[in-house]
């Protein structure tokens, strides 16, 4: 089996090196580019594992890039960047990113969070990767919601993965704290932030009312329920 495949995208030829060296000594395969063209190009050929995407592109938006990557891609994608405040790990979390790592770094930490990454998304989950629920189907495969008239909406890796922990777990609670075990990334308010964010995104791509939703409930204080019955495509 081949080693996972890791793409970083910076334009530092330090910063691409460096990541470059402490990911094939840990074992990984690695390609590395300065601009987001060379990078989008090397797509259509080749399906990395990982994604890392630094913010700060000559010649490309890095948050359009990441939100592109969460639609069309199953790679995790991991920002990388200098912009250290609140809000702008917000957003990238908001786009699709699924970690965010901030400059400077130790090489050591961003090995470890894209080996944490890996092991969580192949962990074993609830069986087939199409899920049926009142009216809807999800194709987690592909990233798509079908609604019962063949409309699609497709939806992020990220969405997707707090779908997924809803429709694996229906009608029971489930706590701000279990979610962040099972979807990583460091408690406290960006991360708060950014599953309120999905969860409406979620609710608005599955047409429910803002003010009285009827799948994704919220119990105030103590986390979500999703209340759908839920079949799973073996």
């Amino acid at each position: 089996m081949n080693a996972p495949l890791v793409t970083i995208l910076d334009d530092e030829p330090a910063i691409r090196t460096m990541l470059s060296d402490a990911l094939e000594e840990a074992g990984f395969r690695t390609k590395a580019f300065a601009r987001a063209t060379e990078f989008e190009a090397s797509l259509k050929t080749t399906t990395p594992d990982v994604c890392l995407v630094d913010l700060g592109l000559p010649d490309r938006d890095g948050l359009s890039l990441v939100h592109r990557l969460a639609l069309e891609q199953g790679a995790t994608v991991i920002i990388i960047s200098g912009r250290a405040q609140v809000q702008d790990r917000v957003t990238g979390l908001e786009l699709g990113a699924d970690d965010y790592i901030i400059k400077p770094f130790d090489p050591a930490e961003v090995v470890a969070r894209i080996r944490a990454r890996l092991r969580k998304d192949r962990a074993p989950t609830a069986p087939g990767n199409t899920a049926v629920f009142e009216g809807w189907t999800a194709y987690f495969d592909r990233y798509v919601l079908v609604d019962d008239t063949g409309d699609e909406t497709p939806f992020s890796h990220a969405e997707g993965e707090v779908l997924r922990l809803f429709l694996e777990s229906p009608k029971r609670l489930i706590s701000r704290a279990f979610m962040q075990e099972s979807l990583g990334g460091a408690a406290g308010e960006s991360f708060d932030r950014a599953m309120d964010v999905r969860i409406s995104r979620l609710r608005t791509k599955l047409k429910e009312d803002p003010k009285n939703p009827t799948l994704i409930k919220t119990i105030y204080g103590a986390g979500y329920i999703f209340l759908g019955d839920v079949t799973w495509d073996r």
